[in-house]
């Protein structure tokens, strides 16, 4: 979502602001703005749109005397929540005669009271955000010390936040706060970064400490102090950030996204490496901190998610059913709390997210560890709030996904899932021998991934039929439903084509009235359990003229003479294909935007951390 940098050090300021900024623009926004705070004054500058409109509108500002003096500052990047995306609307937001200056992510649920009785106590709102509400209810608490006056207005806020915020009569000093919403801090030589996500400071320290929820800090140059809303001090953890800047560059290709799918067969080989013991045919997942009896004792494997998490951990409920005859069910995670879930001791609960942050499955994290259940979290980021919250899970180690649309995420969390399901199965009754074959399979995914790379330009030359489509049918049967959802929405999110899903049993019950030559059909009927009924599903779409692109196994002539184009993939074991098959639709998909000219890594209306519900 909205992204923040704070800066206090040595150097100027505005300079690292910006540098910021642009690291955290994959995330989604729509306009940015820094404050910096120079003597006894803050100075404000906002826009509208891209940062590249921020600075044009600065001019020569590293020759400008106003930015080279001003050492401590804070900058943001909004996407909109309260309000449309205006320069009135965009932070830094202001109060006390520019006294307070503010950046915010998250969301205040209790703006609109607030609002009304700092209007009634004469304080003037110039915009439409919640966020605006919370710089003036600080300013409400100022009596000469910053903490105690953003601790006092914390306290009284329900929602989520993640602040920065300076103050004109405090030089060389910045606080920054979190509930719900993530705030690392960079400790340098003589200064501290302060962002939303380490991407921000990967270029200046490796070094960071990563704020829990209720806490404050204190920044000046190198020193920080962390308290609590009470002022009482805490220790937070020093971490190390175990990647690089340049993983997070796009490597000479035109977009994030084709790299990071270009990145899956390395990607899932540090996934799966360490994790994998071929001689007995099981699975190693030290950081579940679970013994095999322990594991044996659950009785039902629970994933929560959101959005292409969730399309892992429904492939996740397959193979564990059918691996280990264990029941596992798959829950929408802004659902879980909401609807009071039956969950206890004997349910083993894993939290799906890229980024650790997602606020619907942070919630349900919390919910089902309330509830008794003992609670893993399977997350890309080292040190995120999940990562931390749960206490034990496993990390995919599929470097930074910069693209807004998730790839290598996806087909790393499904292998990992995938370790699970063999590590759960091997506990119950599933032979040495047959875990041994399904490690081998497994090790074997990313050469199958690198074949499908291969095909790029082939795919490529498909795309060119679908750049006039304005709507789209997916379809699948058994693991390959949850491919076609995530196939979908690959589509949706980065081409603008209404795409939908359906299990391919479905068309018949409603769906089918849609179909029409401008309906175009992608089908998954690749060899495998139900393909027969696939391909029986796919002549009636064609009975009704719609075109239809099937994603077959190579070879597969019976297959391909029912399609109108056919992508052909490596022949393997269902569960597997759901990497493979993944693979061609984000190739698919990628292409089908780039030829409409799409703005593929930063769609419109999307932000890669989802820290709001």
């Amino acid at each position: 979502m909205c992204g923040i940098v704070a800066y206090a050090g040595v150097r100027a300021a505005s300079p690292i602001l910006l540098q910021g900024l642009r690291k955290l623009e994959y995330r989604g926004y729509d306009s940015a703005g820094i404050a910096i705070h120079r003597g006894s004054a803050i100075e404000i500058y906002k826009q509208e749109g891209k940062v590249a409109n921020l600075v044009d509108s600065l001019g020569d500002y590293q020759n400008d005397l106003v930015h080279q003096q001003a050492h401590v500052g804070i900058a943001h990047t909004r996407w909109a929540t309260h309000g449309p995306p205006t320069q009135a609307n965009a932070h830094p937001h202001s109060a006390g005669d520019g006294r307070i200056a503010l950046v915010h992510n998250g969301i205040i649920e209790n703006y609109r009271s607030l609002k009304s009785k700092l209007e009634a106590q004469g304080h003037v709102f110039l915009s439409d955000t919640d966020s605006e509400v919370l710089a003036h209810l600080v300013d409400s608490h100022y009596e000469g010390d910053l903490f105690t006056a953003l601790s006092a207005a914390l306290k009284q806020v329900d929602g989520t936040y993640g602040v920065a915020c300076i103050c004109a009569d405090e030089a060389g000093k910045l606080l920054v706060a979190r509930r719900g919403s993530p705030i690392v801090i960079g400790l340098g030589d003589g200064e501290t970064i302060v962002a939303s996500d380490a991407s921000a400071i990967i270029s200046h320290t490796r070094q960071v400490i990563y704020l829990d929820d209720n806490d404050i800090a204190i920044v000046e140059e190198g020193k920080v102090d962390v308290r609590t809303l009470d002022a009482v001090p805490v220790q937070r953890d020093l971490a190390s950030i175990d990647w690089s800047e340049a993983a997070a560059g796009k490597g000479g290709y035109d977009h994030y996204m084709l790299k990071e799918i270009f990145e899956q067969p390395e990607a899932i080989r540090n996934a799966i490496r360490g994790r994998i013991d071929k001689d007995r045919g099981t699975a190693i997942l030290s950081g579940l901190g679970l013994s095999p009896r322990e594991l044996v004792d659950f009785q039902r494997l629970l994933i929560v998610g959101c959005g292409t998490s969730l399309n892992a951990g429904l492939v996740g409920e397959y193979a564990v059913e059918s691996f280990a005859a264990m029941l596992a069910e798959v829950e929408q995670a802004a659902e879980f709390r909401y609807r009071n879930p039956i969950v206890g001791s004997k349910d083993l609960v894993i939290a799906i997210s890229q980024s650790g942050e997602t606020a619907d499955t942070l919630a349900a994290v919390r919910e089902a560890i309330d509830k008794g259940a003992l609670v893993a979290g399977l997350v890309n980021v080292v040190g995120s709030t999940i990562a931390r919250e749960a206490g034990r899970g496993i990390y995919l180690h599929a470097g930074p996904e910069i693209s807004v649309a998730s790839t290598k995420a996806f087909t790393c969390q499904v292998s990992v899932l995938l370790l699970v399901a063999l590590k759960l199965a091997r506990g119950r009754r599933m032979s040495r021998d047959e875990g041994v074959k399904i490690t081998r399979e497994i090790l074997g995914i990313p050469a199958l991934v690198q074949q499908v790379l291969e095909k790029n330009d082939a795919i490529a030359k498909i795309a060119n039929n679908f750049i006039k489509c304005e709507h789209m049918f997916y379809i699948g049967r058994g693991y390959m439903y949850p491919v076609a959802l995530e196939g979908a929405l690959k589509m949706k999110e980065i081409s603008y084509i209404h795409a939908e899903a359906y299990n391919a049993a479905e068309l018949k019950h409603g769906p089918i009235a849609l179909l029409d030559g401008n309906m175009p059909v992608v089908a998954l009927m690749n060899r495998g359990p139900g393909q027969e009924k696939t391909v029986g599903n796919v002549e009636e779409c064609r009975a009704r003229k719609a075109p239809v692109l099937g994603v077959i196994t190579e070879g597969d002539e019976e297959a391909k003479v029912a399609c109108d184009w056919t992508i052909e993939v490596p022949d393997c074991p269902h569960y597997i294909a759901t990497i493979v098959c993944t693979v061609a639709l984000q190739l698919f998909s990628y292409h089908v935007a780039r030829l409409r000219g799409c703005s593929i890594d930063q769609p419109r209306n999307l932000a890669k951390s989802v820290t709001v519900e």
